[in-house]
């Protein structure tokens, strides 16, 4: 494996540049969410010489903005989809068990029932198929029908008139951000990482077919080409961008969804089990997030701004009048400590309703030496990119093996139970409450070494952030030294999620954090300061756009703040 310390150094992301534009890849992937991401792995797994490229940072776009859940989909079982439900139920095993089980977990839900007869039997019935077509398997089994009594006792906070019983099951739980160790793993399986460097600004063409790309690099300005014999792009929400530099219109269309989510204090809802119920559009979770609550979502069609969706007044009243619906505490505007919204990619289709859209995914090759993957939703993600890589390496001239990655662990899940079995004697060793171990297991599995380390070298990394109690000063410093981060916002908003668990959004912890990277990045006192400067801006933008009462004066208002990236 690469020294990726030294990859991610500024000189090494220079002498990464330089090799990228003299290097001819078989494959060049363009995005780097979490469908991009597991593209490039499936490339370089199979014995492919694989780049990717992405304007920002890893899961900047939908990929960070979730509901933050591998779930089967129970809305789709109303759409009669049951061959999307069974994939993303056989997807979420593999995930919980396998390839990322440090990352995901199990979590319990309840679905309550206000019309006890109708509700259980409707209900009972979906979450029962939902069961039986693989809900067991890597998380506990099974459903379990709660009356009144049992329901109020999971959920003391629920309003007693307005529940009439629940219905019990598991879903499982991922911190999407994360996806930086699918990208970790493409690097250390030996493609090319080149996230947030290159912006894809035209196509390279030869003859008929596309050759590569033509990218800037967002830091410096500098503009150079890539040469590959095939280019995937799965960019998501800007597909049809990407399409555009092309020419022609492609053979399906995406269309932006914008949900929204609040974060809330785990203290001001007293429940033993996350909550989903439905709403006139959808369904509405309520999640538990550490020492907090995940309340969303919306499903409004958005054609405005997709780098920065902006979350307004009336999505927030939205979110927390059907939360309402079953506390008896009302939760209000104060009780939010952060906010967010992300951008579904839907293929497009003929009803008005972005809630009926499709979630399956599409491949398509609208040139030759270019394939199209969009649509679907997180936890299909592994397939959506075999099928990607399948439509690409029909254009190689040579035989290219199957796709392994249903069998490969993502960075950090190699040894993960027997390391969190272990945790107490880890604790011992290296000196550490075990509570840390288990919080550093949880978000880097069996790569915690690599951080103790830090710590031993540096004891000053083991003390909080400033601010944001719940993460080390080591994490700050491991998101720029092992993590590819090269701004404050990658660090406070993806690497970690201090962006919305802190009241003041992370301003008091943006200092703290400039000061533990700078030195590494090579920040000049100045550097340091417009970084802060630039984090200042996005907050109170942000905070802005949430008061305003509809989208268009939202986005007016998040677009209030620069891009801290000079040429984006």
């Amino acid at each position: 494996m690469p020294n990726t310390t030294t990859m991610l150094s500024p000189a090494g992301r220079a002498a990464a540049l330089r090799e990228l534009a003299s290097t001819e890849l078989d494959v060049l992937v363009i995005g780097g969410g979490v469908v991009g991401a597991g593209s490039a792995l499936d490339a370089v797994t199979r014995g492919l010489r694989v780049g990717l490229v992405e304007a920002r940072d890893y899961a900047s776009g939908t990929s960070s903005r979730s509901s933050k859940l591998f779930h089967g989909g129970l809305r789709y079982l109303e759409q009669f989809d049951f061959r999307l439900v069974f994939e993303a139920l056989r997807e979420r095993s593999l995930v919980l068990n396998r390839l990322c089980p440090h990352l995901v977990r199990p979590v319990p839900f309840i679905y309550p029932l206000r019309r006890p007869v109708v509700d259980r039997a409707y209900a009972g019935l979906g979450i029962g198929l939902y069961d039986v077509m693989g809900a067991g398997r890597g998380v506990p089994h099974h459903l379990r029908h709660l009356s009144r009594t049992q329901t109020m006792h999971s959920f003391p906070s629920g309003k007693r008139e307005a529940i009439r019983g629940a219905i019990r099951f598991y879903e499982g739980q991922v911190d999407d951000a994360r996806a930086v160790r699918n990208e970790r793993a493409v690097g250390g399986r030996g493609a090319s990482e080149h996230h947030r460097v290159p912006r894809v600004i035209g196509f390279v063409r030869e003859s008929d077919r596309v050759a590569g790309v033509r990218v800037r690099d967002v830091e410096s300005g500098a503009e150079f080409d890539i040469a590959a014999h095939q280019v995937i792009n799965a960019a998501g929400v800007w597909t049809d961008e990407i399409q555009r530099l092309v020419g022609g219109r492609g053979q399906f269309q995406v269309r932006a969804s914008k949900g929204i989510h609040v974060v809330i204090p785990r203290n001001r809802i007293n429940s033993a089990t996350g909550i989903i119920t439905r709403t006139e559009k959808s369904l509405l979770f309520v999640i538990p997030w550490g020492s907090h609550w995940i309340i969303g979502t919306t499903d409004t069609d958005w054609g405005l701004d997709l780098a920065h969706p902006a979350a307004s007044r009336s999505d927030i009243d939205y979110v927390l009048k059907h939360a309402n619906a079953l506390l008896a505490d009302p939760i209000t505007i104060d009780d939010v400590v952060g906010v967010y919204a992300g951008l579904r990619p839907l293929l497009s289709g003929e009803s008005e309703s972005t809630s009926k859209l499709s979630r399956e995914h599409a491949v398509a090759s609208p040139v030759r030496g270019l394939t199209v993957i969009a649509g679907g939703k997180y936890t299909t993600y592994r397939v959506m990119a075999e099928d990607a890589v399948n439509a690409a390496v029909h254009g190689l001239d040579r035989t290219v093996p199957a796709s392994c990655t249903d069998s490969i662990p993502l960075l950090g899940a190699e040894g993960y139970f027997a390391a969190h079995n272990n945790r107490r004697r880890i604790a011992s060793e290296s000196g550490l409450p075990v509570s840390t171990v288990e919080h550093l297991l949880g978000r880097y599995g069996t790569l915690y070494p690599e951080l103790v380390a830090l710590m031993t070298e540096h004891p000053a990394l083991r003390e909080p952030v400033d601010g944001a109690p719940e993460y080390l000063a080591v994490e700050a410093h491991y998101a720029v030294s092992h993590e590819g981060a090269l701004h404050l916002e990658d660090i406070l908003t993806r690497r970690t999620r201090i962006s919305i668990e802190v009241p003041d959004r992370g301003l008091r912890a943006a200092e703290h954090v400039a000061q533990l990277v700078g030195p590494i990045l090579g920040w000049s006192a100045s550097a340091q300061a417009r970084e802060i400067e630039h984090y200042r801006k996005r907050v109170s933008a942000e905070r802005e756009s949430q008061n305003q009462l509809d989208d268009q004066t939202a986005d007016a208002s998040r677009l209030g703040a620069p891009e801290v990236r000079a040429s984006l």
